[in-house]
């Protein structure tokens, strides 16, 4: 008796119920930096889609390879000022 109480608490919460078959699954928003300086606190080679190359025109090398995530980028798109695919490289 005690274990069909317990079954019809988690049935009544919806605890252990799966998700219908082509329901979407909610995914939390990549997070948006302000600036490039609020980026570097957490990713100090800045972020790069996947499959980006830095493009410096001077031949030089970033100090810190990019954190990889074009979901990410793609939230931070626009602090990539010379369209390489890898935003706010150091």
């Amino acid at each position: 008796m005690r274990f069909t109480g317990v079954l019809l608490v988690a049935a009544m919460s919806g605890i252990g119920l799966a998700a219908p078959a082509g329901a979407s699954v909610m995914r939390p928003a990549a997070h948006h930096f302000v600036n490039c300086t609020d980026m570097h606190r957490v990713y100090k080679g800045g972020v790069a889609k996947r499959g980006a190359h830095d493009q410096r025109s001077d031949g030089g090398h970033a100090r810190y390879a990019p954190h990889m995530s074009t979901k990410l980028y793609r939230a931070n798109k626009q602090m990539d000022r010379d369209h390489d695919g890898v935003a706010c490289e150091q």
